[in-house]
């Protein structure tokens, strides 16, 4: 019972996650009063990569829970799609996006990157993935009983 909870929960806070801080966070604090693109930058480094520890913890549940639980074959695979998504962001974009932001804080480059353009696509990528994910569980979780092996509907 909790596998089949947690298929429906860990994707709508990791979907929470990145709206809070993608869409929310990451465009308000340049516009604080007194924060530089510097200081943004370098807030922006330490938020994103603990949330993409905190998504790398809620993918590795959420794999977990599609593994133990009788999920269906298309949210498994969805599932392993995200995590992969998610891996390529936190282990490829962004560390290269820091390249940028390095030279951007010690003043050598005006910043824009064609890698910050990659992150944003991959939390795109990401959001329509949950959203998709969430309504694969909610159906399957919440949704009209299985057919049986004869083709008429089991009783719950």
């Amino acid at each position: 019972m909790l596998a089949r909870t947690a298929r429906l929960v860990l994707p709508a806070v990791w979907l929470g996650l990145i709206v809070g801080i993608s869409l929310i966070e990451a465009p308000l604090k340049f516009q604080a009063p007194g924060i530089t693109i510097p200081l943004g930058l370098g807030i922006g480094r330490l938020v994103f990569a603990a949330m993409n520890a905190v998504e790398a913890v809620l993918a590795g549940l959420l794999l977990l829970a599609v593994l133990r639980s009788p999920a269906p074959r298309p949210e498994r695979i969805l599932v392993v799609a995200l995590a992969a998504v998610l891996a390529l962001k936190a282990l490829v974009v962004r560390p290269l996006m820091q390249a940028t932001t390095d030279a951007v804080v010690a003043g050598a480059d005006e910043g824009g990157s064609g890698m910050h353009l990659a992150y944003i696509a991959a939390d795109g990528l990401l959001l329509v993935g949950l959203v998709a994910l969430l309504a694969m569980a909610a159906r399957s979780l919440l949704g009209t009983p299985a057919p049986e092996r004869g083709g008429r509907p089991s009783r719950s």
